[in-house]
């Protein structure tokens, strides 16, 4: 029996190395932003971008006021008229498969100001899925806490609270769960300031 639970150990041990190892992969496939801007508008160009990512302008308050689904893996580039915007602080964000990045700028008196020394990226929570087990995982350069929690669907069809735990001061925040067979299942991650939600049917 010991023999057992040291091979599951180590066949788990060796599926979450191969996992991270998915993960820094993709995570250095970071995006160049070169901002150009004159009287005109602001020339944006993002450099490594995929077909499905996300870019949106947003403002401090969270509320979207631009957003466009990029249509070809490559190279982007757009004009955009930004001193039109009320004075403000905004960002561009680009959501891409496991991260975000963003891009802050200011607007004041009709002018645009680009503060590159406060781009930022935040890595996503990544969930695999292999048989009656699910693989839970996120980068934290900055030892940002990832807060899990695991709902399963009733007979009422009502999703209750199973579990819920809270991962702090860890680079690489990772978790195993076993999930009963059967079973329909969300799982709410909480990172970052953002939240994501996953259903598994098992």
């Amino acid at each position: 029996m010991k023999n057992v639970i040291k091979t599951i150990e180590k066949n788990l041990l060796l599926v979450t190395m191969m996992l991270f190892a998915v993960m820094i992969g993709n995570a250095t496939e970071i995006s160049s932003f070169n901002v150009k801007g004159d009287l005109k508008g602001t020339a944006l160009t993002i450099d490594n971008v995929k077909k499905g990512n996300l870019l949106s302008i947003r403002d401090y308050n969270g509320i979207i006021i631009y957003k466009e689904l990029i249509q070809s893996t490559g190279s982007y580039t757009k004009g955009f008229d930004l001193t039109e915007l009320p004075d403000g602080n905004y960002f561009f964000e680009l959501d891409k498969d496991l991260q975000i990045e963003t891009i802050p700028f200011a607007v004041e008196n009709n002018k645009v100001v680009f503060d590159k020394t406060k781009e930022a990226i935040i890595f996503k929570p990544y969930i695999r899925k292999k048989n009656d087990l699910v693989y839970i995982s996120k980068l934290a350069p900055n030892l940002e806490p990832l807060k899990i929690r695991v709902y399963a669907r009733s007979y009422d069809g009502a999703f209750q609270l199973m579990h819920t735990e809270k991962i702090e001061g860890a680079q690489v925040a990772k978790k195993i769960y076993k999930l009963r067979k059967g079973g329909n299942y969300k799982i709410i991650l909480n990172a970052n300031d953002k939240e994501y939600t996953e259903f598994i049917n098992n």
